[in-house]
């Protein structure tokens, strides 16, 4: 599970990626404040319009084909909308946001019901879905460890005695959740919600589809290594390189998406420290208490973010071993998970989709 232990910046503690795994090429034309956005020029084609801004505590993207009639005015008020929406989504889900949803039913732990926004109970309805279906292996109420601090010079581990004495109060079967009067409810005093392994997808999502709403019909929203798209860059597929864990300065190959399509990306390399002799980083087991061994990144891939949310940080915490069993059973999403022995098991699909690297992209 993710765990978003690190220090604030403007308020808010969300997942910082110091890289990703996965990462949109897109050319050389420099990313864009979303309120002075304009059309450029990339690599000798069409415009493609870009604009950046600091969400969930990482650096979330959007890219929009513009020309062919399409009123590049009209797509940057769209930009502007997708953003508004996502920063909307964000304050209703962080849980380092006094007043958000999420920061209420942690108030609230064994007291009371919490009233929840429709979007923030879709988000914990998938979540508990995530829990029985992993097994436990993702669990949202791993907010409980709030020990761990991975934000540089700032880096903490609780004491075995702090971790043990949390653990009692992860289990998301006491994540009570009343649809029909909109409310949710954690059962057990001192309980806590970390939504950060769940809710980023579908925040992105809703970003693009305020711009689907707006007649923009080819984009791309990149947070922090989680890619969305739809349509095409102009004549050609979008293009998302996915790079090799054991050496992230590497691109292990380019994935090329149209139409619809996803890739989500977990890795033990975004934020961690050493401690003893050991690397401690951020992707929690919500079954021991302490960051998980075995995987040092996954990707997926497929068309639907439903397929995948999530999914990423329960196979880092089920191990390298369980994934394919897990794809035999998914077997629409493809996927990639690299050890920390540095072995790499792909789905068939994952090899074929993956094309060799540009010379100017590695």
């Amino acid at each position: 599970m993710n765990s978003d232990r690190c220090m604030p910046a403007v308020g808010n503690r969300w997942t910082r990626r110091r890289f990703a795994l996965a990462l949109p090429l897109l050319g050389a034309l420099a990313y864009l404040d979303p309120r002075q956005a304009l059309a450029g020029m990339v690599e000798g084609a069409q415009p493609l319009m870009r604009a950046s801004r600091t969400l969930m505590g990482t650096r979330v993207d959007i890219a929009a084909a513009v020309g062919n009639g399409r009123d590049a005015g009209a797509v940057q008020q769209a930009m502007l909308h997708a953003f508004a929406e996502m920063e909307r989504l964000e304050a209703l889900m962080s849980r380092y946001r006094e007043g958000s949803d999420v920061a209420r039913l942690g108030a609230a732990a064994g007291r009371h019901a919490v009233h929840v926004a429709p979007e923030v109970m879709q988000v914990l309805r998938t979540a508990r879905r995530l829990h029985q279906e992993s097994a436990g292996a993702f669990d949202p109420t791993i907010g409980a460890l709030r020990g761990w601090h991975f934000e540089p010079g700032h880096e903490a581990a609780p004491a075995p005695e702090e971790i043990a004495q949390a653990l009692r109060l992860v289990n998301a079967r006491h994540l009570v959740l009343d649809e029909r009067a909109g409310t949710a409810y954690l059962a057990r005093t001192g309980m806590g919600l970390d939504l950060g392994g769940v809710a980023k997808l579908p925040i992105l999502q809703a970003g693009l589809q305020v711009l689907e709403r707006a007649g923009v019909t080819d984009a791309l929203v990149n947070g922090g290594g989680d890619v969305l798209v739809m349509g095409r860059q102009h004549d050609r597929p979008w293009r998302v390189g996915v790079r090799n864990p054991s050496a992230p300065a590497q691109l292990l190959g380019v994935l090329e998406l149209q139409g619809r399509g996803v890739v989500a990306s977990s890795g033990d390399y975004e934020r961690g420290f050493l401690r003893a002799g050991r690397r401690l980083h951020h992707v929690l087991n919500p079954r021991t208490g302490w960051p998980t061994e075995g995987v040092r990144g996954v990707a997926l891939l497929a068309e639907r973010v439903e397929d995948v949310n999530g999914w990423g940080t329960a196979l880092m915490v089920q191990g390298p071993a369980a994934a394919p069993a897990w794809h035999a059973g998914h077997a629409h999403v493809e996927a990639l998970v690299a050890s920390a022995d540095g072995t790499r098991w792909s789905s068939p699909g994952m090899l074929a989709a993956l094309r060799p690297v540009p010379a100017r992209a590695a």
